[in-house]
């Protein structure tokens, strides 16, 4: 089993990720990102770093293969929003509710492909992680999902940064989040929110 100093669930292609796998340099590092063309980029960034895991894998509550959509990488720049590479999910519908007045997405936009999800735990078996000191989760809406079965006594996280506001539904929060920040505070955790989109929870 082994020690990581970060892992990231949901990495996108990793520009907003340099300073933390720098901070985690001498430490094991996994990458969890989906989308084909943001887990190309990453590997072929981080491909001489010997610390570093890439996964393809996408997570969730159980262990399945299923449709998992995302925006289509010929689309992002007619949609004019970097972010857009961000947006993959298991539900299509949850891209679809981004559309507004200066983000015109459509279901021509979106591809689809089958994919193997797996639980986090078993993401854990996988990778022999043992402790975690830094866990971020960005998973467009599956991320009760995925706190919700984590089984908090096998793996030592020390610090978990969440994204909250797609709990309940695209830009819904409610009882969802209520649950898990109740099962994180009753796991050890102490929450402050972040911003207006994510959480950090500390022990």
């Amino acid at each position: 089993m082994k020690d990581f100093g970060l892992v990231v669930i949901g990495a996108h292609f990793g520009v907003w990720l340099q300073d933390k796998v720098t901070k985690y340099k001498n430490k094991e590092i996994l990458l969890v990102e989906p989308v084909p063309y943001n887990n190309r980029i990453l590997k072929d960034n981080y491909f001489k770093q010997k610390n570093i895991s890439i996964c393809t894998n996408a997570v969730f509550s159980e262990n399945k293969t299923k449709n998992f959509y995302f925006v289509k990488e010929d689309s992002i720049h007619k949609l004019g929003k970097h972010w857009a590479s961000g947006i993959g999910s298991f539900d299509k519908q949850h891209i679809l509710n981004h559309k507004n007045k200066r983000f015109k997405i459509t279901e021509d936009d979106i591809e689809k492909i089958e994919i193997e999800f797996i639980t986090f735990n078993n993401l854990v078996d996988k990778y022999e992680i043992k402790s975690i000191d830094s866990l971020q989760i960005d998973v467009e809406g599956a991320e009760f999902e995925i706190l919700n079965s984590i089984d908090y006594k096998k793996t030592d996280i020390k610090n978990l940064q969440f994204e909250s506001k797609h709990f309940d539904g695209t830009f819904l929060e409610g009882t969802k989040l209520e649950t898990i920040k109740q099962k994180l505070i009753n796991n050890g955790f102490k929450l402050t929110q972040l911003d207006k989109e994510n959480i950090l929870a500390k022990k």
